[in-house]
Parts: structure tokens; sequence; C-alpha cells
């Protein structure tokens, strides 16, 4: 994804699969806790559902939106560890491993979401 995007302009922004078809709203934008980018993005796939993490990387932002290289099943799939709390190693491997993605080493510490971040969204914390 763009490195100049600022995350807080993510929330609230309409996600895509590779598709084109609609997953949801970003709710929450994780940061990797040593470098500060941001890694995860987690999907309101729904009114009454639940949210799906998305790996900002390889995905897009494209003219106001962001596009994910993968299926809506795929993403509507994925491990549910709920939001507004750290994402351990362990849970960001299963991600990981979810998207085939190489993780390369091991995850290195647990993702945050950005407290602030949601709190302008107008999200509430967990």
């Amino acid at each position: 994804m763009q490195t100049d995007i600022d995350p807080r302009n993510l929330i609230g922004r309409k996600a895509f699969d590779r598709n084109g078809t609609k997953i949801g709203t970003i709710d929450e934008v994780y940061l990797d806790d040593a470098t500060g980018v941001p890694e995860w993005a987690a999907i309101r796939t729904g009114l009454f559902s639940r949210d799906a993490f998305v790996p900002l990387e390889p995905s897009e932002l494209v003219e106001g939106t962001l596009h994910v290289p993968f299926e809506r099943a795929l993403i509507k799939d994925a491990p549910d560890f709920g939001v507004g709390r750290h994402l351990s190693p362990e849970q960001e491997l299963q991600l990981y491993h979810h998207y085939g993605l190489d993780v390369g080493s091991s995850p290195t510490a647990p993702k945050v979401p950005d407290r602030d971040f949601g709190k302008l969204a107008g999200t509430e914390d967990a």
C-alpha cells in the first residue's frame, strides 16, 4: 500500500475485493508496534456482521477506496479475533497463513489498533 497515506484517513472508507465487490467499511487500522507502519485493517463486513482483518500490503488505495487483492469469501472466512486489542504474534501468523502471504520470519511485536484513529472515526473502544 502507499506508504504516504495517513492511516487516520483510512477509517470509514469503503473496501472492495479483487472483483470490485464491496466488502464493507474500515473500522480500525492496526499499526506495527516496532515500525508504526499500518499493517492490517479491520473491515466491518455488514450491519450485523463481524470485522474481518485484511492485510494492507498488497492492498491499494484507489480513488479513496481500499482495494484488497483477495476474494470476498476468503476475507469473510478470515480468523475472527475481535477488534480493539492487540493481535498476538500467533494471531498474526494465522492471518498471514489464511491469506497465503509470506511471513518471512516470525511475526514481530503484537499489532495494536491505534486508538486515536478509531476515535477520530467515531468508533468505540472495546
